[in-house]
């Protein structure tokens, strides 16, 4: 996937008004207050809420009857709608001067206006760093800020045991679930058995979407994904189809010592 240029992605007028008003002046965000005073400590001042949209059509793809099989013009369509509502958010935390975006969210709103169309929206906040890492920057690879769906109280662990986020990082999956037929229903009709052909068809749904979300990570020069989720979402396909969706953020060492100071308990002198 190639790097896109922030500086070329259009804004609309009122978001790009919207951010020059706010720039130095106030910072917005979603945090709640215990997240903002954690960010805050882990060294990060917020400068913005930004956010990405995009009304997507999905397109039509059948699959056969009897058979388990990926549905690539829909997992295309998911990936790329996401992707489209990413960059933009990424946009905006770049007009910002942002060196990364905490607390992302990605959010799915099929529209009642269309039965085909759906609006996927990606908002979080924009951070700026008090000091750069020992790596010189917190930008990652693609020189792209930051960003991660963690939590204020998991980022500021994060950063206090000495990773850095890179991304949040996602793959996708559409598949078709084969039907069974009446003869192959009766044979186990009232029995305690394991149904292999589902079976299969979950696992491998499941381990294309993972896949294709390591694969971002390497992309990123990440050591590894942490607060991995695993996300079946039926959406309007039917029964037998449904997306399989794997999301985390890819980190990187910051150091080589990754141990977080613990806590001493500290009792008030009393006068006796």
């Amino acid at each position: 996937m190639s790097t896109p240029d922030l500086g070329s992605v259009p804004l609309p007028a009122d978001a790009t008004a919207r951010l020059a008003d706010g720039a130095g002046r106030l910072f917005t965000s979603d945090l709640s207050v215990n997240e903002f005073l954690l960010v805050r400590q882990a060294g990060f001042r917020p400068v913005g809420l930004v956010l990405g949209s995009s009304v997507y059509h999905v397109g039509i793809q059948t699959g056969r009857w009897t058979k388990n099989m990926e549905l690539d013009k829909l997992s295309q369509a998911m990936y790329h709608a996401r992707e489209l509502a990413m960059t933009r958010m990424e946009a905006e935390a770049d007009r910002l001067g942002a060196d990364g975006i905490v607390g992302v969210r990605l959010e799915i709103e099929f529209k009642e206006y269309g039965n085909d169309l759906a609006e996927f929206i990606a908002v979080g906040t924009a951070v700026v760093a008090d000091a750069p890492p020992p790596t010189g920057t917190w930008r990652n690879a693609k020189r792209l800020p930051f960003t991660s769906d963690l939590s204020g109280q998991d980022f500021w662990t994060l950063i206090q045991a000495g990773y850095a986020p890179l991304g949040l990082t996602m793959g996708t999956c559409v598949y078709h679930i084969a039907h069974r037929g009446m003869m192959a229903s009766m044979t186990t009709f009232g029995m305690n058995t394991e149904i292999p052909q589902y079976t299969e068809a979950l696992y491998d749904a499941r381990e294309l979407a993972m896949g294709r979300m390591q694969s971002e990570a390497e992309h990123l020069a990440a050591e590894g994904i942490v607060g991995v989720q695993l996300l079946s979402l039926p959406h309007r396909w039917g029964g037998h189809t449904t997306e399989f969706f794997a999301i985390g953020t890819a980190v990187r060492s910051l150091r080589p010592d990754h141990v977080i100071e613990t806590p001493t308990l500290v009792l008030p002198l009393t006068n006796r």
